[in-house]
């Protein structure tokens, strides 16, 4: 707003870098909505996966631990994946675009990270790696962002892997493989959901 000249409260200047971090878990976390609702063990948690997402996009990612442990019990005899509620059907049907919004996200997150302000006084990208470990060494807001990206580096191609049957038929064997990738793989998944499967 500042840059548009609304000056009601006026924005301090942080580090690219720092920016360009924070956004990038934003990005990634919002693309794990849909992966989510077209998990097809997400009748084995009780609670709200809306109201579990939002933990995870707006508090921290830990949130998705005892969702991932929970998933791992045996299914009732009766089991079947339980209807997913409006916001669940609007990140489904719409997971095409979350994975394009997201993932440009990530990708203009990364680009700010190492480019954004080069007119500051923020230097080269050498000077700005040395600050992201410089940060991550002495901000507690920097570890919880790093603990977020391991978390997720973990939990995607674990959660890709056991929903390959929600991609198109032609499209598994590239997701599969690219499950592996940050981002990369998640928004690959997002891009290629079968909109005829049953989910």
């Amino acid at each position: 707003m500042n840059f548009v000249g609304i000056n009601v409260i006026e924005a301090p200047v942080l580090h690219p870098m720092s920016e360009g971090l924070f956004n990038f878990v934003i990005g990634w976390t919002f693309m794990y909505a849909p992966l989510l609702f077209t998990d097809r063990k997400r009748n084995r948690y009780i609670g709200s996966l809306g109201a579990l997402w939002g933990f995870q996009m707006f508090l921290t990612n830990t949130f998705l631990i005892p969702y991932m442990a929970i998933r791992l019990n045996e299914a009732e005899g009766n089991y079947s994946p339980k209807e997913p509620s409006k916001f669940g059907a609007v990140m489904i049907s719409g997971a095409p675009i979350v994975g394009l919004v997201g993932g440009g996200a990530c990708v203009i997150s990364t680009l700010w990270a190492l480019f954004g302000r080069m007119d500051g006084d923020f230097g080269s990208v050498t000077d700005r790696w040395d600050f992201l470990i410089r940060y991550l060494g002495s901000e507690r807001l920097a570890y919880a962002f790093i603990w977020d990206i391991v978390l997720y580096t973990i939990f995607q191609p674990w959660l890709i892997g056991d929903n390959l049957q929600n991609v198109l038929k032609n499209k598994v064997g590239i997701v599969s493989k690219l499950r592996f990738i940050p981002v990369v793989g998640l928004a690959a998944y997002l891009l290629s959901l079968d909109p005829d499967n049953e989910l």
